[in-house]
């Protein structure tokens, strides 16, 4: 049974039939619904329809100043400025168009071709900045008013000197007194991914995201936070939602091409981040950062040689490029220079990362037992990372505690690290450290022939005989005398075949080593020594009816 009402709700006004006439847009709707390109295109029909109104280019050259598209918008504001009845403003949205592209002392001489207002001095207090022009800047700050612009144009260069905290405080205060002013969400939120207060940022974005998400910077500044909090699939699953409806050219594309690399541990590092470099100010850290893990020193070095640090993830960034340039060049300057860089982070906050910074301070002025101390704070937080072991068994050997440093050496699972000569020999000083020579020479054995293997029997056989463990150490110095005759060689095998004798005789190494040292000796064959040496030891071994081949 169907129920229908019998009269109908306020009366009816049906007519008949009639189609609807459909709204035609108009160029303000898009603006306020941020669709840029839609208002461009019914800017651009009314162009070619004769319709459009004299405030058509200064309209077209908005919509492509907000969509980023800053070398157009110029293009049109230029064309301008040529004519003679041009409102002087057009010379400051022209200067806003050079200073995003970077052209500072363009963007500085048309504004002043402009008039004096706010945005003038905003404007130029913003582009001393750039320009690093300290008394000009405070010249332009005793300008700034009360109104909301000025206060956040302050807050901005807050935020661009590094004082991410009072920037954060200053936004926070802002968002109470206007609560629809959600971009402020957004500036709030980069503060406290400064300040690695994850959790507020994710706060902020929250807010933000709510009214806009399709934004590519809030998407693209969650990613980032998961990348912090997890790991590069996390991060690029947060950015999977806006990379689905962006295309490939949409606003922001640059910064998240070059936040996948770092997601992707570097992958397609060297097609995406060089162009970016000049664009995006982390573009070129990162591209001397991937230089660096690939060993890769003196590019590195070249990119952040001329670098003024200003956070301490930059410091750290120095510190270490310059870390490893030095100890490749054996580049002392070097070395001391990445030794200040991690001292101002250590000495500044007494932080993990600071922690950390001071043990590397310490590191590269070979003050290991201070290396021990504030490594051994930190153990319970980087206990399972290989970097950290690394260095940390490093300094513990250093300091005489080779138990524990072979104990750490032996549980890093980093493959990379554990082909680095410094590790084989590190391992192969805490086994004959450890009275177990046998082990460091199978290392040895392991390792193909080239100059850090010979450096590793070298190390062996200096290292054993000190120890009086001279049976691996007349091996080392015999193979050695057969690869290079330098008479020291020679010295050395003669030292330990003679104190392995002893022990033999004192009965610390067994009877049946006596042959092997016979062999060995007569491996050396222009010595007269040799068979004097010889003779002595056979006749002992005939004393005691050791048989001899």
């Amino acid at each position: 049974m169907i129920l229908s009402r019998q009269k109908p709700v306020g009366g009816s006004t049906y007519t008949g039939d009639k189609t609807k006439k459909k709204k035609i847009p108009k160029f303000e709707d898009f603006v306020e619904d941020r669709d840029y390109t839609g208002a461009i295109t019914v800017l651009e029909f009314n162009q070619q329809t004769g319709k459009a109104n004299k405030n058509v280019d200064l309209w077209l050259a908005y919509c492509y100043f907000h969509l980023a598209e800053f070398k157009k918008a110029f293009e049109i504001y230029s064309s301008l400025i040529k004519k003679a009845d041009v409102d002087p403003s057009v010379y400051l949205y022209c200067a806003c168009c050079c200073f995003y592209m970077g052209w500072h002392k363009e963007a500085e001489s048309l504004a002043q071709k402009g008039p004096d207002t706010s945005l003038k001095n905003r404007l130029l207090f913003h582009i001393s900045h750039k320009l690093h022009r300290h008394s000009a800047m405070m010249s332009y700050h005793s300008k700034l008013g009360d109104e909301i612009d000025d206060k956040l144009c302050y807050t901005s260069i807050q935020f661009l000197r590094s004082h991410y905290r009072e920037a954060m405080q200053h936004y926070n205060h802002q968002i109470n007194l206007n609560k629809d002013y959600h971009a402020l969400q957004i500036y709030a939120a980069l503060c406290a991914y400064k300040l690695e207060y994850y959790e507020y940022c994710i706060d902020h974005l929250a807010e933000y995201l709510q009214y806009y998400p399709d934004s590519a910077i809030a998407s693209n500044l969650k990613a980032c936070v998961h990348f912090r909090l997890y790991d590069g699939k996390a991060a690029e699953g947060e950015l999977k939602h806006y990379l689905d409806v962006a295309s490939p050219s949409a606003f922001g594309s640059e910064f998240i091409n070059h936040n996948k690399v770092i997601f992707r541990r570097g992958e397609s590092a060297l097609q995406i981040l060089p162009p970016l470099v000049g664009i995006i100010p982390e573009a070129k850290l990162n591209l001397a950062l991937y230089y660096f893990t690939q060993e890769e020193y003196l590019e590195a070095f070249q990119l952040v040689e001329f670098m003024e640090p200003a956070t301490p993830n930059e410091y750290v960034i120095k510190g270490a490029i310059y870390a490893g340039y030095g100890q490749e060049e054996s580049l002392r300057h070097i070395i001391s220079m990445a030794q200040q860089c991690y001292h101002k982070v250590g000495s500044s906050a007494d932080t993990l990362v600071g922690r950390q910074c001071t043990a590397c301070s310490n590191f590269l002025t070979k003050n290991f037992e201070q290396v021990v101390v504030y490594l051994d704070s930190i153990k319970g937080y980087l206990y399972g990372d290989d970097v950290y072991n690394f260095n940390y068994a490093q300094a513990k050997a250093a300091c005489g505690n080779y138990k524990d440093a072979e104990d750490i050496f032996i549980g890093i699972k980093n493959e990379r690290l554990k082909s680095d000569y410094v590790y084989t020999s590190w391992l192969a000083r805490c086994y004959i450290m450890n009275k177990r020579p046998q082990l460091a020479w199978e290392l040895y054995n392991k390792m193909e022939t080239s100059s850090d293997s010979f450096s590793l029997l070298h190390l062996i056989a200096n290292d054993c005989y000190r120890t009086r463990q001279y049976y691996i150490a007349a091996k080392a110095f015999d193979l050695m005398e057969r690869l290079d005759s330098n008479p020291e060689y020679w010295e050395g095998k003669r030292g330990a075949c003679v104190g392995l004798f002893q022990m033999i005789i004192s009965g610390d190494e067994p009877r049946e080593t006596i042959q092997e040292v016979i062999l060995m000796l007569r491996g050396t064959t222009s010595n007269p020594q040799v068979e004097y040496i010889i003779r002595t030891i056979g006749k002992w071994a005939k004393e005691h009816q050791i048989p001899l081949k």
